[in-house]
């Protein structure tokens, strides 16, 4: 770590807090800092349907059918139907959801999932970075950073890769065949700061 003056007088001690903050490793939450007000800040909530990423559906509520069986997976953000608001100003709550053979799933990873469709948090546990990616020989979300691999059929378990431990999943329900958040996640999203 690089020596550096901090400068004296007021607002110096704010700065260094915030050098200190830096310095743990929390640049990247610094951007998410919610505000109980802002509802698109608000984790997933029961009852939520998820919005398409990208695409010719962008903003789109999903269904079952629009996901591929066997992958690839879909980015999408939680929507609440009620209000219409997309749940997108944090980074946290990017969702990758995937349609997969219920027979194929592990039993954690069915326990959570709805007739086989299956929703993680698209943020790696790594750095933060997006699971954006798939492999089709293995079948499985790659971090679009440093490359980690997530087994979607047995609870986002690592396959390969620097990620220290599984992607986090939602509970799901279908409703009329939209996917439909039934439980918070199963974990802590992203990495864990030290």
């Amino acid at each position: 770590m690089r020596n550096c003056d901090l400068p004296s007088g007021r607002g110096a001690e704010r700065r260094t807090v915030l050098a200190a903050g830096l310095g743990l490793g929390l640049a990247p939450w610094l951007s998410d800092a919610v505000s109980a007000d802002d509802l698109t800040t608000v984790t997933p909530q029961p009852g939520d349907q998820f919005a398409f990423l990208t695409g010719v559906k962008k903003g789109q509520v999903v269904k079952a059918d629009d996901l591929p069986l066997g992958g690839p997976q879909v980015q999408a953000y939680p929507i609440d139907p009620n209000s219409g608001v997309v749940r997108n100003g944090s980074r946290l709550n990017l969702i990758v959801l995937i349609r997969l053979d219920p027979s194929t799933l592990s039993e954690e990873t069915r326990a959570r999932a709805a007739e086989g469709v299956v929703a993680y948090s698209a943020v790696c546990t790594h750095e933060g970075c997006p699971v954006n990616m798939w492999t089709h020989q293995q079948n499985a979300f790659v971090c679009s950073c440093h490359a980690s691999v997530f087994d979607p059929r047995n609870g986002a378990q690592v396959l390969g890769g620097p990620a220290p431990r599984p992607l986090p999943t939602l509970g799901l329900k279908l409703e009329g065949g939209v996917p439909v958040v039934a439980a918070g996640f199963s974990g802590h999203v992203g990495p864990i700061a030290h």
